[in-house]
Order: C-alpha cells, then structure tokens, then sequence
C-alpha cells in the first residue's frame, strides 16, 4: 500500500510529498502523531518544496551579478551614508509593489552593485521576478534585437518583469538608438513596475548625460518622480573591506 500510495503521489507531481511520506513511515517517533498532523507535515514539504523551486527558477532567470548578496549582510552606517530603517523598508519590498524605482548613487567601489543585487534577490524571495542587466551590455542586446527581429519580443519580456535591475548607468556612451531604446523601456514600466539604477553619477548630472534636453525630460519623468534615492558614501569597499562581513561591493 505504501509503494501503491507513493506512485500515485508521484504520478500528481507530487514527489516532496511523496518524499516526506516515505520518511514518516520509516520514523517511528511520527506513529504517535495523529493524522491532521501528519498530513499537515507532508502538505507542508511539498509546499516548501514548490517554493524553493520557484525561487532557484526566478533567480536563475534574474542572472544577478552577485547571486549570494544578502541584505542582512549590508552594512549601514553614516559613513556610508546609509541607514539602516531605510535598508529595511526596502528589504519589505513595498516599493516593488508600489512600483516605485530605486536610484542607488555613489563612488565607484562604494556597495551599489552588491546592495542592489541584495534588494533584486529579497524582490525574488517575495515571489517578485527580476532581471539584472549592466547598461552597456543591455543595450548591446536591444542593437542585435533590432538586427534580428525580436526587438519587440525584448522590450516585451522587459516590461513584464517586475524589478529590472539597471547596473552601471552612466558608463556607456549615449546615441540616440540608445535614448530611443531606453524611453521605450522605462515608458512600457511606468507605474506598472519598478526599476532599480545604480550609477557613478550624481542625479543631477543624469540629464546633461542623456543629451537630447527633450528625451532627457521624458525618460527621468518616468524614472524620478516614484522614487527611492539613495546616495552612498564613504571610500571603497574593494580596497577597505569589513573585517568580518563580505565585500558588498
């Protein structure tokens, strides 16, 4: 009976139950547990199974930079010019469902990347989906979207994601295919979800960079009126690492 009960769990998709069945039949000590219990146990196991799966499937789809960033693992101090209630407001996620964006500023060196990805990666625990892209390297993608076809498939997949982590912003040079693409992008987002920008230049430096005055205004209308600045200091981490917690960098 327990091999026929196993096979048919099997059979439902159901291999953590039917795993944890197995398990409680082989502990003895479970035999005094009455059976609202012990169903509650396997229903819990094939729960708790769906989930992991469904998180390793989310970041594995995100591609962070820095898979293992954690936000528990941020430092926050004023030398940083981080503080630690705002690191846990947005550790609940709240923007993301607000669809507000997230503007990390700051030195190179200084944790962007590793706070943005620690964000990116508690978006996915909360059943968010995510992307991670550096900004040159994204719009290398868009320029062979436009040579092969899939332009619009991209764009698609882009405004479905509801955290689209933009590393490095700043750093490529801008051409008007690139003001273009970006305006597309942010326009497809906007107020539906949220997008996260790390960059080495101070906000009010972004416009001179867009170039054209006229798309400049319209992408960071999309981008600054829904947002959560955050501007960190201090030297850099690379070169200045915490003695004991790893290099959010």
């Amino acid at each position: 009976m327990i091999t026929a009960t196993t096979d048919r769990l099997r059979h439902l998709r159901l291999s953590a139950m039917a795993d944890a069945y197995l398990a409680q039949q082989q502990d003895p000590t479970r035999a005094a547990l009455g059976f609202d219990e012990r169903l509650s146990m396997l229903v819990d196991a094939e729960h708790l199974f769906r989930d992991n799966r469904a998180l390793a499937r989310r970041l594995k789809e995100a591609k962070f930079r820095m898979p293992h960033a954690c936000l528990e693992d941020v430092e926050c101090s004023p030398r940083r010019g981080l503080d630690r209630a705002l690191v846990r407001q947005l550790g609940t996620c709240r923007w993301v469902t607000e669809q507000h964006n997230v503007l990390l500023t700051g030195a190179t060196g200084v944790g962007k990347t590793y706070l943005a990805c620690a964000l990116g990666i508690q978006a996915c625990r909360q059943g968010h989906r995510a992307i991670y892209r550096r900004l040159p390297r994204l719009f290398e993608e868009l320029t062979l979207a436009h040579a092969d076809g899939s332009y619009t498939t991209l764009l698609a997949r882009l405004a479905r994601v509801d955290v689209l982590v933009l590393d490095d912003w700043g750093l490529a040079a801008m051409t008007d295919r690139h003001r273009h693409d970006l305006l597309e992008m942010l326009d497809d987002r906007d107020g539906t979800r949220s997008t996260l920008i790390t960059s080495q230049l101070p906000r009010e430096r972004w416009h001179d960079y867009l170039g054209d005055p006229t798309v400049a205004d319209a992408i960071l209308d999309r981008l600054v009126h829904r947002a959560h600045p955050v501007a960190l200091t201090g030297p850099s981490r690379r070169k200045d690492p915490p003695a004991k917690k790893p290099v959010d960098n």
